[in-house]
């Protein structure tokens, strides 16, 4: 239960984000449960592409890897590809599409792999097969198509660097 509920609490206050990743975490369940579950999870998961797809509009396919403790805001046109790889704390935004420039090559990852700790504004389009580090920032309306760096914040068509957050330096015992 306590993976269902993962990222309830990050999103105190927000009825519809709460509706969403539940439904995302009893999907992601039920894919990967043995046979006899899966088979009998089928209706709900026809009921989750519905829902969360047709209704809500939100495209967060089950198989995507998603950290704990993920945050939506106003989900509305939110579109990631099932390839992308999304780490904890990590807050997305309406309208935002995070996929695939082009099709590689079968066992190429062609999505983005977002880190930890980012926050991504209204509007952003993130493509191709590029990392966007840790702590990062990205501004609405920007369009990612290269590696973010740590701690960056970017913004603009095509996103640019604006500042670099300095990491606090690791300290020896």
């Amino acid at each position: 239960m306590r993976d269902i509920l993962q990222d309830w609490k990050v999103n105190t206050g927000n009825t519809k984000g709460r509706l969403v990743l539940l439904s995302f975490r009893l999907a992601q369940k039920i894919r990967r449960a043995p046979k006899p579950i899966f088979w009998l999870g089928i209706p709900y998961l026809v009921f989750y592409r519905l829902l969360i797809e047709w209704v809500l509009c939100i495209e967060l396919p089950w198989n995507t890897q998603v950290g704990p403790s993920l945050r939506l805001y106003h989900g509305m046109g939110l579109v990631v590809n099932d390839q992308t790889v999304i780490g904890r704390n990590v807050a997305l935004r309406h309208n935002t599409t995070i996929g695939v420039k082009e099709t590689l090559p079968f066992g190429t990852r062609a999505a983005p792999t977002i880190g930890d700790d980012v926050d991504i504004g209204a509007h952003v389009v993130i493509l191709g097969p590029i990392t966007v580090g840790s702590g990062a920032r990205i501004g609405a309306g920007s369009v990612v198509v290269k590696d973010v760096p740590e701690g960056a914040t970017v913004v603009g068509n095509p996103a640019r660097v604006i500042h670099i957050a300095t990491m606090p330096e690791a300290t020896c015992a």
